[in-house]
């Protein structure tokens, strides 16, 4: 008998960056349950408390039932924080340090509870960090600089690249990453974008812009990057320009 369906979601904005709450909505909507439990991890921005308000008054208001795991004032024995991440349809993962992040998750055994949250059906997301560490590499500024971060969790096949738009010297530097096989092919995620993968495989982009996009990333045979973009429905409710 086929397990529940494994889903990670990559956004590329929601509460704590747009103001139609579109990309949240739609986050919801692919939930398992009607009324989810959805929780906020904020590790990669030191459990930031104007970070867990935002999410709070952002998700206090839609049909969920919103709550925050933090771990730098951890409250909870292992027993419960596993009993307590399992009971959860949406796990929402915030920006801030990737590298940062999975030390922590793994300092506490999050990681572990994480993969058998995913097995078990839970919605995995996040934005930035929070996209970064579901899969085996990601691109990342966590050292200072822009580089590549190789030991992710590896929930998702290949690599992913947030702000691809957005920040200067992103698209140059993961094109570069993948090109010279410091980072194995993947996604990159432009502001305003949502990607749903299932079982590891893409199911759905969304976007909250019109020309916002969702890019497959790879090398050529001449060792040059190649980047493919990737049609995306356009959110109901969003700006036409």
């Amino acid at each position: 008998m086929r397990g529940p369906a494994r889903s990670v979601a990559l956004l590329g904005g929601g509460f704590s960056t747009d103001e139609d709450g579109l990309l949240d909505d739609w986050l919801l909507s692919r939930a398992r349950s009607s009324r989810p439990k959805v929780c906020f991890v904020p590790t990669a921005s030191g459990d930031a408390p104007a970070y867990v308000d935002q999410f709070q008054r952002a998700f206090e208001s839609r049909d969920c039932e919103p709550s925050v795991l933090p771990l730098f004032r951890r409250q909870l024995d292992d027993e419960a924080l596993r009993t307590f991440l399992l009971s959860q349809d949406v796990v929402y993962v915030g920006g801030g340090n990737t590298a940062n992040l999975l030390a922590v998750w793994r300092a506490h055994g999050v990681d572990q509870v994480l993969r058998d949250a995913y097995d078990r059906g839970t919605l995995l997301c996040g934005i930035s960090a929070g996209a970064n560490c579901w899969a085996r590499g990601s691109h990342t500024d966590s050292f200072g600089p822009l580089t590549f971060l190789r030991d992710g969790l590896g929930l998702l096949p290949g690599s992913v690249c947030p702000h691809y738009d957005s920040e200067p010297g992103r698209r140059t530097s993961y094109r570069k990453s993948v090109a010279t096989g410091m980072l194995s092919p993947g996604w990159a995620v432009e502001d305003g974008v949502g990607a749903l993968f299932v079982d590891g495989l893409l199911e759905e982009a969304v976007s909250r812009r019109p020309a916002a996009h969702l890019y497959w990333v790879q090398a050529d045979e001449d060792h040059e990057a190649v980047e493919r973009a990737l049609p995306c429905r356009l959110l109901d409710g969003a700006a036409s320009s």
